[in-house]
């Protein structure tokens, strides 16, 4: 698509690395958390994306991650306030769908995207809450009898990569083990089987809690959750720490109890079908709103 315009002062291009730096500038307008560290590990994570230039300046990025044969996420979509209603985003959005072709893609939608998104063709499937804090105490939360935490192992990325994927409805083997390379994860086990895990990371204001993803086929999906993000809580105690929930798990409440406030909410969306839940893995805190 390189060099294709969009309007005679408009040119749509490939995203590569050298265009990071403009499209955090372009995200600060916003006032989005993401640094370019973010920027740059979405881009990598077997990400691909177009970038809209006027002149030298980016006013306009989306991205989109395939996962699987069959999957895909679509996110950072971003129009420079001065340059919307120019049909910058119809045509990102138009351009990655033409590469995704009949995927299942799942996106995040912010309340001023959503028209477009339906226009489209995803239907709203869920609710997302953000909830942060820097002030938030981590309460003591003991796994279910029989189970314990501890650090994750090198031996544990098959495991997680399948709970993560069976979690999400999404094949997860590309991204765990980058997500691995840069966060602090805690694992739940019963014996020698891991039950779940939550990774924590560098992101945005301060650190992020996600993924999170438990056996949910005994009924004790909920203490599991809490214990592992409550370990991931005291080990970053004090600090600024984000965490994205799907509303259907109902987690919010006892993270607002404890002091992580919920301060947005967004739409999840899909295309061409939904993403295939295994209803015996849970998913208590996404990746990030892009990645999924």
């Amino acid at each position: 698509m390189s060099g294709q315009t969009a309007s005679s002062s408009l040119v749509c291009e490939t995203f590569t690395e050298s265009d990071i730096e403009g499209a955090h500038a372009l995200s600060l307008q916003f006032r989005w958390p993401h640094r370019s560290d973010d920027w740059r590990f979405a881009a990598a994570a077997a990400g691909h994306g177009y970038v809209v230039r006027e002149g030298t300046t980016v006013v306009g990025t989306a991205l989109c991650w395939p996962w699987g044969e069959h999957g895909a996420t679509l996110g950072l979509v971003i129009v420079s306030a001065d340059q919307q209603g120019r049909g910058i985003g119809r045509m990102l959005m138009e351009r990655l769908l033409e590469a995704l072709g009949t995927r299942m893609t799942v996106l995040h939608a912010t309340e001023a995207g959503q028209p477009l998104y339906e226009k489209l063709g995803f239907t709203t499937i869920g609710l997302l809450h953000q909830h942060q804090s820097d002030s938030f105490v981590a309460p003591i939360v003991e796994p279910p009898p029989g189970e314990r935490l501890r650090p994750l192992e090198p031996g544990d990325t098959p495991r997680l990569i399948e709970l993560a994927s069976r979690a999400s409805g999404l094949d997860r083997s590309a991204l765990v083990p980058p997500l691995l390379d840069v966060s602090q994860g805690v694992a739940l086990v019963r014996g020698d089987t891991v039950l779940g895990f939550a990774l924590l990371r560098p992101f945005g204001r301060g650190h992020a809690i996600g993924p999170v993803a438990v056996a949910a086929d005994d009924g004790l999906h909920m203490q599991r959750a809490k214990a592992l993000i409550a370990n991931r809580l005291a080990a970053n105690a004090g600090a600024f720490t984000r965490l994205d929930t799907p509303d259907e798990h109902g987690l919010g409440p006892w993270l607002e109890s404890i002091g992580l406030a919920r301060v947005d909410t967004v739409v999840k969306m899909s295309r061409n079908g939904a993403p295939a839940h295994d209803p015996g893995v849970l998913q208590f805190a996404i990746v990030n709103q892009a990645l999924g």
